[in-house]
C-alpha cells in the first residue's frame, strides 16, 4: 500500500522569510510524504538574503524557492492543498482566497526575523531562531499519524503545534 502524499502551503504576507523557511524545512523533513509550497498575499518578489543563508547553513534546500503570490494556488491548474499554515499574524488576519478541497488550516505565527535591526549577528540570530521554531513545529507535524486522526483531533493537534515555543502574539487566528 502506497502512503498518500499531502500538499502543504505556508502563507505569509511577503513570502520572503518565514514561509520560505517553512517550505524548505518541510521539503527536506517531509521528503516523500509532503509536497511543499509557500506564497504571500503581497509578495515582496524576492527572498530575504538571510533566509537563503540560514537555510544553506543548516543544510536545507534552496533550489526553486521564490517569492510568489497566493493567487498562483487558487486557479484550476493549481495543486489542491491538504494543509495551509499561516506563519505571520498579518496573513492570518487577511481574507484568504477560498481554497479548493477545503484544506485543514492552522496559524503557526512566528516573529518576523526580517524586522530585526541591529548588528549582523543579531539579524542572523533572528533567522536562526525563526528556523528553529519552524523546524520544531514541522517536526511535530510530520510525526502526526495523519492517516489515523479524525478531523477534530487533527485540527486540535495543528492548533496546539501553533501555540508552541516561539509563537507570536496572534496565535488565536486561523486562516479561512
Amino acid at each position: 500500500m502506497t502512503e498518500r502524499t499531502f500538499n502543504v502551503l505556508f502563507l505569509c504576507t511577503g513570502n520572503s522569510a518565514r514561509s520560505i523557511l517553512a517550505e524548505s524545512i518541510l521539503r527536506k523533513e517531509g521528503t516523500g510524504r509532503f509536497n511543499t509550497f509557500s506564497a504571500g498575499s503581497t509578495p515582496r518578489g524576492s527572498i530575504h538574503p538571510l533566509a537563503i543563508d540560514t537555510l544553506t547553513a543548516f543544510g536545507y534546500p534552496v533550489d526553486g524557492l521564490r517569492s510568489k503570490s497566493w493567487n498562483e494556488f487558487e486557479g484550476p491548474d493549481a495543486p489542491v492543498m491538504d494543509f495551509i499554515f499561516t506563519v505571520c499574524d498579518a496573513a492570518a488576519g487577511e481574507s484568504c482566497p477560498v481554497w479548493p478541497g477545503h484544506p485543514m488550516n492552522a496559524h503557526w505565527g512566528i516573529t518576523d526575523p526580517s524586522d530585526v535591526t541591529g548588528s549582523d549577528f543579531e539579524r542572523r540570530h533572528a533567522f536562526v531562531t525563526a528556523l528553529r521554531h519552524l523546524r520544531n513545529r514541522i517536526t511535530a507535524f510530520t510525526a502526526l499519524p495523519l492517516d489515523r486522526l479524525d478531523t477534530a483531533s487533527l485540527r486540535s493537534s495543528l492548533q496546539t503545534i501553533g501555540r508552541t515555543s516561539g509563537a507570536s502574539a496572534g496565535t488565536g487566528a486561523t486562516p479561512t
